[in-house]
């Protein structure tokens, strides 16, 4: 179940006066606004708040008469500007903040896209005048002005675990009279992110939504008693999704751990019976690389059947790492490349390659071919995949490239291999600033060899097992 879809439906639902039914006996949401129009005046008059700008979609006669209506609403509800049911939206405090000091300081980095408050990461300050100026008071809303184009947008409602102030990168909404609950579910509905998409203004690597635009959102007003129903009813769904979404991560995570445990019983010779017709590990390793050292000591935690034999990974695969990216290499053939950030366990994603010039004495080293293993030396250390494409590319220098040194060893089985060397934390990086898998490291990695009809064996098993397994995970995502 896709548990994201389903609560975005409900809010959808919600927005529109389809969640629960409106009732006749409600003040009518027109109403709300002429009660909220006078406190503001109310507020204005008594020095509190300023007078807001006028925006030029403004109308001086009537509050909302001039809004085209982005969908239908019942018609005890009304369509507002937020900048008419809340104080004017307010900029944080653009000084540098603290490790430590008296008062939190809330950063974008706070606030999570559900709507929530993560008081993780903390910075501080001791301005007296900061605490003062851009204190926040429960129920208030924070709006992220800048930031990526997937992020720019977000909002958290302040619920005051924590007394906190907040950074110049978000804006204060302070909403009058209106329900806070209620307007956090439409700031976290997909109608508002479709609308954050068309509003903003990009940058280099940045988007942003001035207060100006975000005054001018237009917002579905329910009566106010409505308001109180809805967010009672969806919170009641919201806690039946995220007990879904629970059980959901649980099972995910248990065909997660089924699949490791099919891979630690495969490298332990339990997945399939030894056939003793085959031929041994250590006289396959002496006929396919009779330079080999046959390793004699049991390199790690778990037993191996008497026809299989400890080796090195460099014993096995030729290997080799690409091309460093540099801008003064002005010389050789435009190729597409790949890094790490390309591949995935057992899969690549390939949507947007980078050009890089190749000379003729690199492109050996650096080609790729269909069948051929590639590990990633740094990133998520280890991650690695089959190439299995007819398309002629190129590897950067954190990619290495494995090639088998005979048909006798089964490519897939020893990527399979690697991603359960990874879950038990056998394949690590070493580094001060970045940590990387070097070629060193990956050539005196200690891998069982198994014997060769075996290996095929086993790896029809395990890809047998695995398709019952992602059926089962599809089944979970349906």
């Amino acid at each position: 179940m896709d548990t994201k879809k389903l609560r975005q439906k409900i809010l959808d639902l919600a927005i529109r006066g389809k969640l629960v039914p409106q009732d006749p006996n409600d003040e009518p949401a027109s109403v709300l606004l002429e009660r909220i129009r006078a406190e503001k005046e109310r507020l204005i008059a008594e020095g509190k708040i300023k007078r807001p700008k006028k925006s030029k979609s403004s109308s001086s006669e009537s509050h909302y008469q001039n809004l085209t209506p982005p969908f239908p609403i019942p018609d005890s509800w009304e369509w507002v500007r937020l900048g008419d049911i809340i104080e004017e939206p307010k900029y944080g405090t653009s000084a540098k903040s603290l490790k430590s000091g008296k008062m939190p300081v809330l950063r974008m980095g706070n606030l999570t896209r559900d709507g929530r408050l993560d008081y993780s990461n903390l910075v501080y300050t001791d301005s007296i005048y900061d605490i003062e100026e851009y204190n926040l008071k429960k129920g208030d809303i924070l709006f992220n002005r800048t930031n990526s184009s997937e992020w720019v947008g977000k909002c958290a409602l302040y619920d005051a675990l924590i007394p906190a102030i907040y950074a110049g990168y978000l804006v204060r909404v302070r909403p009058i009279i209106v329900l806070s609950k209620y307007l956090i579910d439409v700031l976290t509905s997909d109608y508002y992110r479709d609308w954050c998409y068309c509003v903003k203004t990009d940058a280099v690597n940045q988007s942003n939504i001035n207060a100006t635009k975000l005054s001018d959102f237009r917002v579905p007003l329910p009566p106010i008693e409505e308001q109180l129903r809805i967010y009672s009813k969806f919170q009641e769904y919201n806690e039946l999704i995220n007990r879904i979404s629970d059980i959901e991560y649980l099972l995910k995570n248990k065909v997660e751990n089924v699949k490791h445990k099919i891979l630690e019983l495969a490298m332990q010779g339990k997945l399939v019976p030894q056939d003793l017709a085959d031929e041994a590990a250590a006289d396959m390793l002496r006929r396919i690389n009779p330079k080999a050292k046959i390793i004699t000591d049991n390199p790690h935690s778990w037993n191996i059947p008497e026809s299989w034999c400890w080796c090195q990974l460099g014993d096995i695969f030729y290997h080799n790492t690409g091309k460093a990216l540099n801008a003064s290499n002005g010389d050789g053939i435009e190729y597409e490349y790949i890094t790490t950030s390309n591949v995935y366990w057992e899969r690549f994603e390939l949507s947007s390659l980078k050009i890089m010039l190749f000379k003729d004495s690199e492109i050996d080293k650096c080609s790729v071919k269909k069948g051929d293993l590639l590990v990633c030396e740094g990133g998520d250390i280890g991650r690695a995949a089959i190439w299995d494409l007819d398309r002629s590319v190129m590897i950067q220098n954190h990619l290495h490239r494995l090639r088998p040194y005979s048909v006798d060893i089964c490519t897939r089985l020893y990527c399979k291999i690697l991603r359960a060397y990874k879950h038990k934390q056998l394949i690590g990086g070493k580094g001060i600033a970045l940590q990387g898998f070097s070629s060193n490291a990956l050539h005196k990695l200690i891998v069982p060899l198994i014997p060769a009809e075996e290996q095929r064996k086993m790896l029809d098993r395990i890809e047998s097992l695995f398709a019952i397994l992602g059926r089962i995970e599809i089944s979970l995502q349906s």
